[in-house]
């Protein structure tokens, strides 16, 4: 009986280990909102690291979470690390690209609970008087991230966060009106 147990526990895990490996090896996360609002008002929300606590859906889940920032105060070079708990681990975010009003690259690095880089990027796209503000993530997924993927979609995992953080940013513009 026990031998039984074992060679289907054994059996388990190589379909497992197989599947992993015929997982993608990336994946991209993205959310739009419409804001009515000019991209030129909502730009300065995400340019500037020391503005995302008021709309980021992180910032939240620690009240306690150290933030550090350092660099330029926003655009290119602008940094912001975080250290909290196990909600939000620990990271950085450096500002890589800032076009006006158009775009805004971060580097970001996440160090625990496990530590990835995932190039994300805002774009802005004026229609008429209001603005779509699109927020992707991506990154790669090495052979321990296949398996985990396996039992989480990372969609499903950020996706909810980016519409709570976009309806917060739209919340805040448009207020601002």
């Amino acid at each position: 009986m026990i031998k039984k147990i074992l060679i289907t526990l054994v059996a388990i895990i190589v379909v497992i280990l197989v599947a992993a490996a015929f997982q993608p090896s990336g994946f991209r996360v993205t959310r739009s909102a419409t804001i009515a609002a000019p991209a030129a008002a909502i730009f300065p929300e995400i340019n500037d690291f020391h503005r995302w606590a008021a709309w980021s859906p992180w910032e939240k889940l620690d009240p306690a979470m150290k933030r550090t920032f350092d660099g330029a105060t926003a655009g290119v070079g602008a940094g912001y690390a975080w250290e909290g708990n196990s909600d939000v681990g620990s990271g950085r975010m450096t500002i890589t690209e800032s076009r006006s009003a158009e775009a805004i690259n971060i580097k970001l690095e996440f160090f625990q609970p496990m530590p990835g880089v995932c190039p994300t990027e805002f774009t802005f796209r004026s229609e008429g008087g209001a603005t779509t503000v699109t927020w992707t993530m991506s990154g790669t997924n090495n052979y321990l991230s296949k398996i985990v993927c396996l039992f989480m979609n990372m969609d499903k995992m950020i996706g909810g966060d980016f519409e709570k953080g976009l309806a917060e940013l739209k919340r805040i513009a448009e207020a601002k009106k």
